[in-house]
């Protein structure tokens, strides 16, 4: 029974779903996925939702994933008229609303890829968020869907 019991145990966390929450948290991502990126790029980038249903602000302060060798927390600025990727400290989610990670906006960098990023792989990523806790996900690579993408046309500069 004990050998059954683990089966079903390592066959339930094969199939968890994207949203993870810690136990005492009050942060919850959902929709997490890395974008598949065409063949020979050297980065992609991480988009999610994170919502607070907790009273208190909260911050993402880092973003960590062995699949690259930096990993950063990103924005888009307007530089007179030209969209800028630009790195930031963190990223504000506020109580009781929720930080969209999409393009042109907010996203995890994911700088000096290891190895090449496949469709429907599972990439580890680790969230940090400023009271210390962390949540770790397996955030699945997928193509750019247009609907789920929306927001201006960035250049990526040099990373």
């Amino acid at each position: 029974m004990p050998a059954q019991l683990s089966a079903l145990a390592l066959a339930a966390l094969l199939v968890l779903p994207v949203a993870v929450t810690a136990a005492d948290s009050d942060l919850v991502v959902s929709d997490a996925y890395v974008r598949l990126m065409p063949p020979g790029t050297p980065n992609s980038l991480a988009f999610m939702n994170i919502s607070n249903r907790g009273g208190s602000d909260r911050r993402l302060l880092q973003a960590a994933s062995p699949v690259a060798r930096t990993v950063e927390l990103h924005t888009h600025i307007d530089d007179h008229g030209v969209m800028r990727m630009r790195q930031v400290a963190a990223i504000d989610i506020p109580a009781g609303g929720r930080a969209e990670l999409r393009s042109g906006g907010y996203h995890v960098m994911l700088i000096g890829l290891r190895q090449p990023l496949q469709e429907g792989e599972r990439v580890p990523l680790t969230l940090r968020f400023d009271d210390g806790s962390t949540q770790k996900l397996e955030v699945p690579v997928r193509r750019p869907q247009p609907a789920l993408e929306a927001g201006p046309p960035a250049a990526h500069g040099k990373h």
